[in-house]
């Protein structure tokens, strides 16, 4: 069973039109990178809004949330404080986008997703018909064994993806 989560999306920055065709500037119009707080996924941020920059494109920050539905069957996790926290954490990465996209001119949606990160990233690349996606380096060891979002969308093979160290 699904629930369908509230999606939330926000605009900041600069309204360009795509620029026309021109030879040798062929590159991505559209970079989407996800966000989760994580080191990696900051630089992963920092790395495609450089690249927007330069290449004249949107930049899509998709933030993924975690489903709390399993948290509140674990003993001893307060569901209340960890919706909280990620609360703070959304709003925290909603004025980075912000600030960024004002520091550097850029066109920047900031995207806040609930469910599956793959699934969720997948669906916002092909929403936004992302050109390039980038996304940070799993620091999970398990991840190793089972794969991470990386490695999930890589096989996806529907997008050139970045992952960033």
């Amino acid at each position: 069973m699904t629930v369908d989560a509230p999606r939330e999306r926000e605009d900041y920055g600069p309204r360009t039109r795509p620029l026309p065709f021109e030879r040798g500037t062929d590159g991505p119009r559209v970079v989407l990178v996800g966000v989760d707080g994580t080191r990696t996924s900051e630089r992963a941020g920092w790395y495609a809004a450089g690249l927007a920059r330069r290449q004249g494109a949107a930049l899509v920050v998709v933030h993924v949330r975690a489903n709390a539905g399993f948290t509140a069957l674990v003993p001893g996790v307060d569901a209340g404080a960890l919706e909280r926290c990620h609360d703070e954490l959304t709003e925290e990465l909603r004025r980075e986008c912000r600030r960024g996209a004002e520091e550097l001119g850029l066109p920047v949606t900031f995207v806040c997703r609930r469910g599956d990160a793959y699934t969720e990233l997948r669906a916002a690349a092909d929403e936004f018909r992302a050109d390039l996606v980038v996304v940070g380096a799993s620091e999970q060891a398990g991840h190793r064994l089972v794969g991470s979002v990386a490695t999930r969308l890589v096989r996806a093979g529907r997008w050139p993806v970045v992952v960033v160290p």
